[in-house]
């Protein structure tokens, strides 16, 4: 992405690194997908394993993205990727999405580390006012991950966007403002050092 608003940066906590998406993590993705073979899930964007470098090119190209792989430190295995999406820099807001994980890692620290890294970077380091989320209003795990966070349901713009399976979907949208940020991010670290 070539806005200066969000750089390129590596994102590291808890033995998980967030680093710029490239064409070399098209391996290590499609084999994240094939973990439990999230294309078939019709309420994401998870490549088949034969799109996979479309994807990453798509994320590469667009000019308000700037993607991440999500890299296991101990292994350097891939396994996802998130994006910072919808990049507004004169009102500094960004929305957080593209997100998505091999099945192995679900229901792990790995996402609530994901979402800590973006939000301290997003609030603390670009300074911005509002970061946003938007899912398939059928995605109910996607919409409870998000209330879980502490975002605020903005509301549903109906027949927004095509699934992969040519239906069109209503798109629920997410905010969180950087004045809710202090007690998001204390819920955070709250639920990643409880035990498990």
């Amino acid at each position: 992405m070539s806005s200066s608003f969000v750089e390129p940066v590596n994102l590291s906590a808890r033995g998980v690194a967030m680093v710029p998406l490239t064409l070399e993590h098209e391996p290590g993705l499609r084999e994240a997908a094939a973990d439990g073979q999230l294309w078939n899930i019709r309420v994401t964007s998870v490549p088949e394993p034969e799109k996979t470098r479309a994807y990453i090119e798509a994320a590469l190209n667009a000019t308000d993205r700037f993607a991440f792989a999500v890299i296991e430190e101990a292994t350097g295995k891939v396994i996802g990727t998130s994006s910072y999406h919808d990049v507004l820099p004169a009102v500094k807001r960004v929305e957080i999405g593209y997100t998505w994980y091999a099945r192995s890692v679900q229901r792990t620290h790995v996402n609530t580390t994901c979402k800590l890294l973006l939000l301290s970077h997003a609030f603390e380091t670009l300074g911005c006012n509002v970061v946003g989320w938007r899912t398939d209003n059928f995605n109910f795990a996607s919409q409870a991950a998000i209330e879980r966070l502490g975002a605020k349901k903005d509301g549903v713009i109906r027949g927004h966007a095509m699934r992969r399976d040519g239906t069109i979907r209503d798109t629920v949208m997410y905010s969180l403002r950087s004045g809710e940020w202090p007690e998001v991010k204390a819920q955070l670290l709250y639920l990643l050092d409880k035990p498990r």
